[in-house]
């Protein structure tokens, strides 16, 4: 009897048979494993097929699977004979190059980011006799708006006796949130439809822990009858995230790998300049432009006040709403623009060229002559139904003269809505200027598909972000400069280590944030077992390639980079390097792409355990790395030495004990303020000069038992305030630091980061000090005291140490500031006799029964030796102790000092200016 018939990939097929028969065996099983490890996935699906009748039948698998996934393994066992797929090398055919890569990238149906694929395999099985196959891929998940999502294909095409789904997810972040949406048919799955029920499908248990989830979906006959009688229940859909903070991200690191996800919110969005381009040719006369303009009136709502737009309609003629410019936004803008957009009729042909040279062209001089490169993100949104018909029409040439026209100074976003539209120049014209590829099906919600899409590009939170690590220990590492970080996506990064043994991977990030720069680092620890381990985790014990899953990421990103790099690439020698480097990649890791193939060979020796053998994760292939140019020139230095923060001893710590410094007197004098809980202390008030003022809260706890007090006070919150150049504020707590500068951003105080803006730059030693820095001539330290098990007279609080006062001026006032530009001068007063100066470098107690006494600004001070620890003990200071709440050392007394709330600049001294 014949054995296999055909295996199909997509568009690829490979026949061996031509026979056909009416009827087909009974699915006894179909069953779904996946494992999900740190967004990594390995599905495994198994079809169970019976032929009891009395005559040969053919039975046909057929499975739809993920464009983005990588087969890597397929059998099928027919009886008695097991047949394994091993995969090859594809022969090379020169003059059918392009048109594969048609093939791969072009149909409306197949393959792109967003669509499925569907694979197809045949044989003939013997009379009573029962088949087996089984299929493996594996993908990285994307995150899109927030959420990863999981999909798997339940179409068996027949009611099934035993039909199970069981999915284990295992995230050593935390999964934040799980849902199960119910089952879709609709044919766009790449934005999903809104759904009224939103239930998970019949018979699905969920089950989750911190870290872990399992997912089964198994429904009985009856079950699976009343969601579909022909078997096409429709696609399983798992969405979830992970626990996040501002910080490097979650680097995991595996047997000599590591994956960097990195995916930072609680970010200002950056401002917006863009251009919607829109296809009014006739073809989108009907529902088409219907829905197109209503998704646009619902973006037009969605613009932030910060945001400027323009709208281009194109045909024949290019149509600009507002000639040379963008505009605000404003409500009359978006009126007339919407107004503008209803008006839109359609007519004539589809000039694709001069729209992009318009569009390109209109943007370029809006950023050349504004400035505002830095701190926005400039893109254009390009949408059509179609292949040019006007104009230049050759595809090589409108891709040249848009990447001439675009320079690389913003990106391109194409939407190809229906089925007549040139895909692959549409992906090729994003992908070479930094953009993205959408296909919107011409069906009842494509308005909510454009949104959708819109919606995942609609708020830029960084720019220019780029990834480093020492050079010396990584290698073959993926795409590491990112144009824009879109609020929920995620960037990913994989890479090799070089040295396993040196204990911890030095990570950091720098990126833009409207006008404020990023930097953020952190040691991470290589081969932590129990962090990354998954033996022992419940339904997470199959196999070799589970056990690797960084390693598979990683030649999965670079295989990844390596096509679309290919896809890109018009130079045949660059195209002939990248093909044979992923294909070499994607032989070493049992990978079927467009440059590898299945190949079915009859096993004869013994098998191993159900009939499958696993793909080899031996040896890496030989070096990637992408020739694109988007790797950085590595620039980070190994191990940064911990540089010690130079700080004086002027200072406000602890209970609170402050401690002015006159190094020019050779002496330190040192008082106590005993405030109440809440009040407000200025420390430090030159508003009307340098710009620059900061504000001390107390809060208070009880005292220790048999002390003298009746109670303690510490710095629960330090605001340091600048209008100078702009204004300005940094607010810092024991565990986070706020950054207002017109924009809020907050930082955690257990992450190590720097943020700067236009004259002033904040930088955190996790859980240590905070420094902020303002015009290069003014630096405070604020130190971080956090207790694990706090007794209960202890509260976390901070310490105020200035650093650097050159900017601050002689007219500083405050309990600190006032002494900044002032001396004194120590002298004895023998048993109430006229003073006597004493020598300025006395640190040891004189004799006990002279009055000491400080002459400050005219003022003399009674005052007694005493020695202080200050900066968390590190440091012993001698100094004259001035009591009584500081009684004749300050000016006026501890009232004058009070500020009525944080952001209170109090213009001079007893008199407060409210913001």
């Amino acid at each position: 009897t014949s054995t296999f018939h055909s295996i199909c990939l997509g568009s690829l097929c490979v026949e061996t048979s031509h026979w056909h028969w009416e009827t087909r065996p009974r699915m006894a099983e179909f069953t779904v494993k996946s494992t999900i490890i740190s967004r990594y996935a390995f599905t495994t699906v198994s079809c169970n097929m019976v032929n009891s009748g009395s005559e040969a039948k053919e039975g046909t698998f057929e499975m739809q699977i993920p464009a983005a996934a990588f087969i890597s393994n397929f059998t099928m066992i027919i009886g008695d004979r097991i047949y394994h797929g091993e995969v090859t090398a594809k022969v090379k055919k020169t003059s059918n190059e392009d048109k594969e890569r048609d093939n791969k990238h072009s149909s409306p149906t197949d393959g792109g980011e967003n669509g499925m694929e569907t694979f197809k395999a045949s044989g003939t099985i013997p009379r009573k006799t029962h088949a087996i196959f089984t299929l493996h891929y594996e993908e990285l998940l994307q995150r899109r708006l927030g959420k990863y999502e999981y999909t798997v294909s339940i179409r068996p095409q027949q009611l099934v006796g035993r039909l199970r789904v069981e999915v284990n997810i295992l995230e050593n972040s935390g999964i934040s949130s799980l849902e199960v949406l119910p089952l879709q048919n609709s044919k766009q799955r790449g934005i999903k439809k809104v759904i009224d029920d939103i239930s998970p499908p019949p018979s699905t248990v969920i089950g989750q822990t911190k870290t872990l989830a399992k997912v089964t979906f198994s429904p009985s006959v009856v079950q699976q009858t009343q969601i579909a009688r022909n078997g096409i229940l429709g696609d399983f859909i798992i969405r979830y995230d992970v626990n996040r903070e501002l910080s490097v991200g979650d680097v995991q690191i595996l047997n000599g790998y590591f994956v960097h996800y990195f995916a930072p919110q609680d970010l200002p969005p950056l401002p917006k300049n863009v251009v919607f381009v829109l296809d009014s040719s006739a073809s989108m006369v009907g529902a088409k432009l219907r829905q197109t303009k209503d998704a646009l009136f619902t973006i037009l709502k969605d613009l932030r006040p910060e945001d400027h737009f323009n709208i281009i309609g194109f045909a024949n003629r290019i149509k600009v709403w507002q000639q040379d410019r963008l505009v605000p936004v404003t409500p009359n803008n978006i009126r007339d623009a919407k107004k503008y957009i209803h008006n839109i009729s359609p007519t004539g042909g589809t000039n694709i060229n001069e729209a992009v040279q318009t569009s390109a062209k209109l943007l370029n001089n809006y950023i050349a002559q504004n400035d505002i490169d830095a701190r926005s993100v400039s893109l254009i949104i390009f949408l059509t139904d179609g292949r040019p018909t006007v104009g230049e029409m050759q595809s090589s040439k409108i891709l040249s003269n848009t990447k001439e026209a675009i320079r690389e100074k913003f990106c391109l976003f194409t939407i190809g809505i229906g089925n007549d539209v040139d895909y692959k120049l549409l992906e090729r014209m994003s992908l070479e200027n930094c953009g993205m590829m959408r296909r919107v099906q011409e069906d009842e919600d494509a308005a909510a598909q454009l949104k959708g899409f819109y919606d995942e590009i609609g708020t830029p939170l960084l720019s220019d972000i780029r990834v480093d690590y020492p050079k010396d220990s990584v290698e073959q590492v993926t795409q590491n400069l990112f144009p824009n970080y879109f609020n929920g996506s995620e960037i990913v990064i994989a890479g090799k280590l070089i040295e396993r043994n040196s204990g911890k991977l030095h990570v950091e990030v720098t990126a833009s944030n409207a006008n404020k720069y990023i930097l953020l680092k952190t040691d991470v620890a290589i081969d932590v077992p129990s962090k990354n381990d998954i033996r022992g985790s419940p339904g997470m014990e199959d196999g070799k390639e589970t056990q690797n899953y960084a390693e598979r990421a990683w030649s999965y990103l670079t295989i990844r980079e390596l096509l679309t790099s290919w896809l890109k690439s018009d130079d045949s020698e660059e195209r002939e390097h990248l093909m044979d480097k992923a294909k070499s990649l994607a032989l070493t890791y049992n990978f079927i792409t467009p440059f590898t193939s299945l190949k079915m060979k009859e096993l004869q020796a013994d098998l191993p355990k159900e009939g499958h053998a696993s793909p080899s994760t031996e040896g890496t292939g030989e070096r990637v790395q992408s020739l694109q140019g988007h790797k950085a020139p590595p620039g980070v230095p190994k191990q940064p030495d911990k540089q010690r923060i130079k700080i004086s001893r002027t200072s406000a710590d602890g209970d609170p004990h402050f401690v002015i410094d006159f190094p020019s007197s050779k002496l330190a004098v040192c008082f106590n303020i005993d405030g109440q809980p809440g009040d407000i202390l200025r420390l430090v008030s030159d508003h009307n000069e340098s710009g620059v003022t900061v504000n001390g809260q107390l809060i208070g706890a009880p005292a220790p038992p048999n002390g003298h007090k009746k109670q303690r006070t510490y710095f629960s919150t330090i605001t340091v305030l600048s209008n100078k150049p702009a204004r300005s504020y940094v607010e810092i707590t024991p565990t986070k630091v706020i950054l207002d500068d017109g924009e809020r951003f907050i930082l955690p105080c257990d992450r190590s980061a720097t943020v700067g803006s236009s004259g002033l730059e904040v930088s955190i030693l996790a859980n240590s000090n905070v420094t902020v820095a303002i015009q290069g001539t003014i630096s405070f330290v604020i130190l971080i005291h956090q207790y694990k098990n706090p007794a209960p007279y202890q509260r976390n609080h901070l310490g105020f140490y200035i650093s650097n006062s050159k900017g601050l001026s002689p007219q500083s006032h405050g309990l600190l500031g006032q002494f900044l530009y002032h001396e004194v001068k120590l002298t004895q007063d023998p048993l109430g006799g006229s003073p006597q100066l004493v020598s300025q470098n006395s640190t040891e107690e004189p004799n006990p029964r002279p009055v000491n006494m400080l002459k400050v600004k005219g003022r003399l001070v009674p005052v007694v030796w005493k020695q202080r620890k200050i900066y968390n003990g590190e440091q012993e200071v001698d100094c004259w102790f001035a009591k009584n709440n500081a009684d004749k050392l300050i000016d006026g007394d501890y009232k004058d000092y009070l500020a009525a709330h944080p952001f209170d600049t109090g213009t001079s001294f007893g008199m407060a200016n409210r913001l």
